[in-house]
C-alpha cells in the first residue's frame, strides 16, 4: 500500500506534466486523474486502518491516509471529475485542463500531510494553481480577483510558515502533533494561516468575492474542495491533542453562524453560495470527529449549485422571481437545498444529524440557529417559479451538464446509505421542524427583506487588517 500512495500521490503532477505535451489528450487524462483517486479511497473506507509514511526522517514528509481523509477525497474525485464533465466540450485548452488536474494533485496532497512543512508546500501550490483557474480569463477582473486570493494566501501562509518553524524549534520536528509542546504563539500563527485558507470566520472574507466572481467551474473547485484543505489539518490537530479542540469548536460556531448570517440577506445568487460555504466549514469545524462526512456531503452539494446556478437567466433573485426557469434545472437546484438543509433521504440529512449529535451542550444553541439560516438561505432557490419547457434547451453541452449534475447528486442518494441508522423517528422530525422553521421565516420575513449587506470587510485593505485581529485573538485562545 506503501507504493500504491507514492504513485497516487504524483500522479497527478505527471498527469499535468503529460497534458501540456500531448494536449490533444487533456480531457481524459486529467478525467483519469480524478477517478484513480475514487478507486484509492476503497480501501481506506473497507480496511479501516490509518496508513502512516514517515520519509526522511523528523525532517521529512509524514503522510496519514485514514477514513477521514478518505471522505475528503473522495469529494476532491467526485467535483473533479463532474467539473472536467461539464466542460467536456467548452473551447477551454490543454492548460485549464493542466491546472485543475495539478489542482486536483495539490489538493490531495494537502489532505495527505501530517507534518506542517509538507503542508506548507502544498498549500502554496494550491493558491499558485487556483490563481490561474480564476485568472483564466484574463479580464482585468479575474485578474485583480486572482491577484487578491494569491496575495491574501501568501501573507496568511508567512504568518504559518514562522509558526511551523516555532514548534520545530520546541520540538525538533514538523508532525502535528508537535502542536502538544509548541509555545502559544506557535499555535496561534499556525492557526491563522489555516482559518484563512479555509475560509473560517472574518480570516475568510477573502472567499464571498472570489468564489462569486471566478467561473463557475473554478468556483464548483474553490467551493467544493479547495477550501478545505485548509480544514481537514484544524480537524486532525484537533482530534490529536484535547486542548486544541475546543479552540476548533469555537470557531465552527462562529463561523458557522457568520456566514448563514450574511446569506440569508444575499440577493446574488453565487455570493449567496459563497457565505453559505463559510457557514459550512463552521458546521464542519464544530465536531472534529464526524467532519468528515459533513464535508464531502457540502462538496457535493456546493459544487452541484455553483454549476447549476449559471444555467440560470440572472444571478439577481428579485429578478429570477419575476421569470420562471426552466422545471428541470429548478430540480436539481430543489434536490441540492434540501440536501444542505438536512432533508431525509439524502446525505445533507445523516450528516447534519451525526454533527449535530457530537457537538458540546454549549455548542447546542448556536449550531440549530445556523441550521435554520441555512434553510432560509437555500430557500430563495427552492422557492423560485419554475415552468416546464416544451422543447429541448438550445444550450450548448446540455448533455455535459447533466451528467455532471447526476454525479454529484446521484453522490448524495448514494452516500446516504453510509448512515442509515440516522433513520429513526426522532431523528427524521427535528430536520423537517428546523426546515419547516427556516421556510417560514422566509415566507413571513426574508423574502419580502431587502437589506444592503456591509462589504467593508471584504475589502481588500481590511483583509490584512482582519488577520491582525484573529492572530491576537488565536494568540488569547491558546494561552488560555
Amino acid at each position: 500500500m506503501t507504493v500504491l500512495t507514492l504513485i497516487w500521490v504524483v500522479l497527478p503532477f505527471l498527469l499535468g506534466f503529460v497534458i501540456y505535451l500531448l494536449p490533444k489528450g487533456d480531457r481524459y487524462l486529467s478525467l483519469f486523474g480524478a477517478f484513480t483517486s475514487a478507486l484509492y479511497v476503497i480501501p481506506l473506507f473497507v480496511q479501516q486502518t490509518p496508513i502512516n509514511l514517515q520519509l526522511l526522517d523528523n525532517f521529512g514528509v509524514s503522510l496519514t491516509l485514514d477514513p477521514l481523509a478518505g471522505f475528503f477525497i473522495l469529494t476532491n474525485a467526485l467535483v473533479t471529475a463532474a467539473v472536467i464533465i461539464y466542460c467536456w466540450h467548452s473551447d477551454l485548452t490543454a492548460f485549464f485542463y493542466a491546472q485543475v488536474i495539478l489542482l486536483h494533485g495539490s489538493v490531495n496532497a494537502a489532505f495527505a500531510c501530517s507534518d506542517f512543512i509538507s503542508l506548507y508546500v502544498a498549500l502554496e501550490v494550491i493558491s499558485i494553481a487556483s490563481f490561474l483557474l480564476i485568472a483564466y480569463p484574463r479580464s482585468d477582473r479575474t485578474i485583480w480577483i486572482g491577484l487578491r486570493y494569491l496575495f491574501v494566501s501568501n501573507v496568511a501562509m508567512l504568518f504559518y510558515l514562522i509558526g511551523a518553524v516555532l514548534v520545530y524549534k520546541a520540538t525538533h520536528s514538523f508532525t502535528f502533533s508537535g502542536l502538544r509542546g509548541a509555545p502559544p504563539e506557535a499555535i496561534a500563527l499556525i492557526f491563522l494561516g489555516l482559518l484563512a485558507k479555509g475560509g473560517i470566520f472574518v480570516s475568510g472574507l477573502w472567499l464571498p468575492l472570489t468564489h462569486a466572481e471566478s467561473d463557475s467551474p473554478v468556483s464548483a473547485l474553490m467551493s467544493g474542495v479547495v477550501v478545505k484543505a485548509g480544514v481537514l489539518p484544524l480537524l486532525r490537530c484537533a482530534l490529536l491533542i484535547a486542548e486544541i479542540d475546543p479552540i476548533v469548536r469555537v470557531f465552527g460556531v462562529s463561523t458557522a453562524l457568520l456566514g448563514v448570517s450574511f446569506a440569508v440577506f444575499e440577493q446574488d445568487t453565487k455570493r449567496l453560495l459563497a457565505f453559505s460555504t463559510v457557514s459550512q466549514m463552521g458546521f464542519i469545524l464544530a465536531a472534529p470527529a464526524v467532519g468528515g462526512f459533513y464535508a464531502l456531503t457540502h462538496g457535493l452539494v456546493k459544487a452541484s449549485l455553483f454549476l447549476t446556478v449559471s444555467r440560470l437567466p440572472s444571478r439577481n433573485f428579485k429578478e429570477l422571481q419575476q421569470q420562471s426557469i426552466p422545471r428541470n434545472i429548478w430540480i436539481a437546484l430543489v434536490i441540492a437545498g434540501f440536501s444542505i438543509s438536512g432533508f431525509p433521504l439524502l446525505a445533507g440529512f445523516g450528516a447534519k444529524i451525526l454533527t449535530l449529535k457530537n457537538v458540546l451542550s454549549w455548542q447546542d444553541v448556536g449550531m440549530n440557529v445556523a441550521a435554520v439560516g441555512t434553510a432560509i438561505a437555500l430557500a430563495k432557490f427552492i422557492f423560485l417559479p419554475h415552468y416546464s419547457p416544451v422543447e429541448a434547451q438550445p444550450a450548448q453541452r446540455k448533455t455535459e451538464f447533466w451528467v455532471a449534475i447526476a454525479i454529484l447528486l446521484g453522490g448524495l442518494f448514494v452516500a446516504n446509505v453510509g448512515y442509515y441508522e440516522a433513520y429513526s423517528l426522532e431523528n427524521a422530525i427535528k430536520p423537517l421542524v428546523t426546515i419547516a422553521i427556516g421556510w417560514l421565516a422566509y415566507g413571513l420575513i426574508f423574502g419580502n427583506v431587502s437589506v444592503n449587506l456591509p462589504v467593508a470587510f471584504e475589502e481588500f485593505e481590511n483583509l490584512i487588517g482582519c488577520m491582525a485581529l484573529i492572530l491576537v485573538l488565536l494568540f488569547w485562545m491558546a494561552i488560555s
